[in-house]
């Protein structure tokens, strides 16, 4: 008898956590038609600032996803998700080469994150590695890609994804760094600036510089460079403006 009554409370707890943990989750459809004004993401970093006492004010301009380069959202689905348009949300065999890596070292370093996985941590989620917001994450990003068609939600990345310190979003990022609209944005740019997604704010010259480069070759390797257009742009400083002496790099905190 006590073992039914164990096993019946078990079910309703099990039960009335699923239906809690469901009923969390935020409703994306709203997404379709209008545009974030805040993310998670946003909010975290405002306060970490607030903390280190950093002035520094939010940068972010929406701009509708036929104003932004070509370029750059080939350069962006190249480094962070190439699968983009033909997965539903979750790239299953990059998950699962996550879960591995991460069962193996116990470190969850590696996220295995889609672009619809990134997007729905920037907007609803914290940043930190655990299962528990992995799984909550996975579940949103099925949701949004139920919800929104795929340009839609390519369209929030671009203009939501953090590029630096306070800057969001492709406009933002296009005017810091080059003093253009993320419309005028060539491919040597473009790549620079999704070399930069990784580690927006702490990115090493190093290492920005070879992951821009592969970048470019990537997109050589698919026909969207030539091979002398690649070897041309991957002889050019990181951020140099012909006006410039010296290169921009993004501020570490």
């Amino acid at each position: 008898m006590k073992k039914i009554f164990f096993r019946s409370l078990l079910v309703t707890l099990i039960v009335g956590l699923g239906f809690y943990f469901y009923y969390s989750f935020p409703d994306v459809s709203e997404l379709k038609q209008k545009n974030p004004k805040t993310t998670a993401l946003m909010e975290l970093r405002d306060e970490e600032y607030r903390k280190k006492n950093i002035r520094s004010a939010r940068q972010q301009i929406w701009v509708p996803y036929a104003a932004i380069s070509e370029h750059l959202k080939k350069a962006v689905l190249i480094s962070e998700d190439a699968a983009f348009f033909s997965h539903k949300g979750v790239d299953v065999d990059e998950l699962k080469a996550a879960v591995k890596k991460d069962w193996q070292t116990w470190s969850f370093s590696r996220g295995g994150s889609t672009i619809t996985m990134q997007l729905a941590k920037n907007l609803y989620l914290s940043p930190s590695k655990n299962p528990l917001r992995k799984a909550k994450e996975i579940i949103i990003a099925w949701q949004l890609e139920q919800k929104l068609p795929k340009r839609r939600i390519f369209e929030i990345y671009l203009n939501v994804v953090e590029f630096g310190r306070n800057i969001y979003g492709a406009e933002a990022a296009a005017r810091f760094y080059y003093g253009k609209s993320a419309a005028g944005l060539d491919a040597l740019e473009s790549a620079t600036l999704a070399a930069l997604l990784p580690s927006p704010r702490s990115s090493g010259e190093r290492n920005l510089l070879k992951r821009r480069n592969l970048i470019l070759s990537r997109m050589a390797s698919v026909g969207y460079l030539s091979a002398e257009e690649y070897q041309r742009a991957r002889q050019v400083p990181l951020f140099q403006k012909v006006e410039e002496a010296e290169p921009l790099l993004p501020q570490e905190d």
